[in-house]
């Protein structure tokens, strides 16, 4: 199995956010190879701005495992995080983030800024964007596309 895999995996639960009338994000949280949390986007009908893709899996990763810090996990996202995930991924001690899409509009991993590249902060993920991000980049954009058309 390697990034490509688990990022599909996001993207299935990128979908499901999807028909639920969320942004389409998806995150899993992995462990030698096990996907141990799983979570996609629910601002919306959760009426709660911390309902982000990222964050659930976190939260599920670590009822799961019975601990609220995950070093040895990697977590995949189909979108680059924000600096809300961001800061919850350095104080989960998640060893790896791996996502699809860039955003320019929130994307701490260079778009906006870079808050893994900040030496100060206590831990530190590496980080590897990119990962089936056309497909990932799609998703987001045919919704949006589809929220407009709505609209007019």
């Amino acid at each position: 199995m390697n990034d490509e895999f688990f990022m599909r995996e996001a993207l299935s639960l990128a979908r499901a956010a999807e028909c639920l009338g969320e942004v389409p994000v998806g995150a899993i949280v992995v462990r030698e190879g096990i996907i141990v949390g799983r979570g996609f986007n629910t601002p919306i009908g959760e009426s709660d701005p911390t309902a982000h893709a990222e964050i659930a899996a976190l939260r599920d990763a670590a009822r799961n495992l019975g601990n609220y810090r995950l070093p040895g996990c990697e977590l995949f996202v189909t979108l680059e995080p924000c600096a809300m995930c961001a800061g919850a991924i350095m104080h989960s001690r998640i060893s790896r983030v791996i996502y699809g899409a860039r955003d320019p509009k929130t994307g701490v991993h260079g778009s906006v800024v870079d808050l893994f590249g900040v030496e100060r902060l206590n831990h530190h993920a590496t980080v590897k964007g990119g990962v089936l991000a056309e497909e990932c980049s799609t998703l987001l954009s045919s919704f949006f596309a589809s929220r407009r058309k709505k609209t007019q």
